[in-house]
């Protein structure tokens, strides 16, 4: 065992009972110790980096038991990863990270000398990982990219909290793996944020970003007249002029995959840009992330959101279902009461997008005047049309290294043409577009992998018969 490893976690387990006994805890909150939060975040973690080896899981089960005091069995650990770690679990700061940060928050407004204790717990998780991997003796490049994409993003986080005096220290150049991030997708009852990168980028240059995007005409149009007013608005504002009133909450409608996240990831960061936001951060959820099934919890999650959000902007998904149900045991309308109280106590510093489906949207708006008072500017987001769906997918071919031969080019382009032309509700634009080309790989691989001579003429390119389900 690493002793001094065990030290770091009884450090970070003393100080998460110190936060419980202080009223800055999870305990308080949600009836969790902290410490248990915490222990259970480190178990994720785990189970995150872990290989995809069946064989190598005893030693990492092993690990686990002397570590964490977990007990697993090999089919057990399996199914705890697969359930525990998929969607946006890697661009999500750990729940117990987010009550370190509150009690460094909180303390450093009494103390000048206070200790952020939230570095240590990076450096814990960085300490563990580490160790974690190698365990096996057996590292592979996939686990050293996750760990240091999940360690750059709780460094991230904590920049955007401003708990690092100077830039945060890598890890413990042990490996020089560059991240790579899974893709995120919102998950029910998670929160996602999406925290700038170190080198900030120029409203200019977020703007030329947003028109490179396939399609979205439309929006790309609504959100550069809304910045050249803001330009205007700040112009007039640093002569002394009177101020144009301008609504920054948003109402995004249009059916899933169409970009909607993407745009105010970019927005958050052109508004940061204009100095309207101080962080410009975006905090992604959903019904789930605000709503709890009993009396007086769901004001505290949804305020717990909130604080998160400040500086930069509520992306709340699907936000109809927050007043779909007005059956007595529900509880979307106190996180709805909870927000409208915020945008008023916080409308310096924090922006609302609520999105979801056109004709739903409108009905959430009109569930409350308070809503249809704040959100008064629509921005929707169009299906794409067959051609730009086939150009999402050569984009995404490309990006990955595959080539289409002609057959599969000529059939992909009618694919698409009749699924733009030909689709129920469900479908999801690019999202289908991303499920088609993992289909087109899977179907690749298990095409050449049988073959003598596999050369890289082979490797990239994707065959008509890859295309067709």
């Amino acid at each position: 065992m690493n002793y001094s490893l065990k030290a770091e976690l009884d450090n970070c387990y003393s100080y998460a009972d110190s936060l419980d006994n202080d009223g800055y805890g999870a305990r308080q909150k949600c009836g969790i110790k902290t410490r248990e939060m915490l222990q259970f975040d480190l178990l994720q973690f785990l189970a995150y980096l872990s290989s995809q080896d069946t064989a190598e899981l005893s030693l990492e089960i092993q690990f686990i038991r002397e570590y964490l005091n977990q007990h697993f069995t090999t089919d057990r650990f399996r199914n705890f990863k697969y359930e525990r770690t998929t969607g946006c679990f890697a661009t999500t700061p750990p729940r117990s990270l987010t009550y370190f940060v509150q009690g460094d928050l909180a303390r450093s407004k009494t103390s000048s000398t206070a200790v952020y204790r939230a570095r240590d717990y990076v450096r814990t998780f960085k300490l563990i990982g580490q160790e974690f991997i190698a365990c096996n003796k057996q590292t592979d490049d996939r686990e050293i990219s996750r760990l240091t994409g999940y360690c750059m993003m709780l460094d991230s986080y904590l920049k955007s909290m401003n708990l690092y005096a100077n830039d945060p220290s890598p890890l413990l150049n042990k490996y020089n793996a560059l991240p790579q991030a899974d893709t995120a997708t919102t998950v029910p009852g998670q929160t996602t944020v999406s925290i700038d990168q170190p080198n900030a980028k120029g409203v200019d240059e977020l703007l030329e970003e947003l028109n490179s995007m396939t399609g979205l005409d439309s929006v790309k149009k609504d959100i550069t007249n809304l910045v050249n007013l803001l330009k205007i608005k700040k112009l007039r504002e640093e002569n002394g002029m009177k101020q144009p009133s301008v609504s920054l909450h948003l109402v995004f409608s249009g059916n899933p995959g169409t970009g909607k996240t993407t745009v105010a990831r970019l927005l958050a960061n052109i508004y940061k840009g204009l100095g309207i936001l101080s962080r410009g951060q975006l905090v992604e959820v959903d019904r789930g992330g605000l709503v709890v099934g009993y009396i007086g919890q769901t004001a505290v999650k949804t305020n717990e959101v909130i604080q998160s959000a400040l500086g930069g902007i509520l992306f709340i998904d699907e936000a109809y279902t927050l007043t779909a149900g007005k059956g007595e045991n529900d509880f979307g309308q106190e996180a709805v009461d909870t927000l409208l109280k915020a945008m008023e106590d916080h409308r310096d510093d924090l922006i609302v997008i609520v999105a979801g489906y056109p004709d739903l949207m409108e009905q959430f708006l009109s569930s409350n005047p308070g809503l249809r008072s704040r959100f008064n500017k629509f921005i929707k987001f169009e299906d794409y049309s067959g051609e730009e769906l086939m150009n999402i997918f050569e984009s995404m071919c490309s990006k990955q290294e595959y080539k289409l031969d002609p057959e599969a080019r000529k059939y992909a382009s009618e694919y698409w043409t009749e699924r733009a032309l030909n689709h129920d509700e469900t479908f999801a634009n690019a999202r289908e577009v991303r499920n088609f080309m993992e289909s087109a790989i899977s179907k690749q691989a298990t095409r050449i992998v049988s073959m003598d001579n596999i050369d890289v003429a082979t490797l990239e390119t994707l065959t008509k018969d890859d295309l067709i389900d």
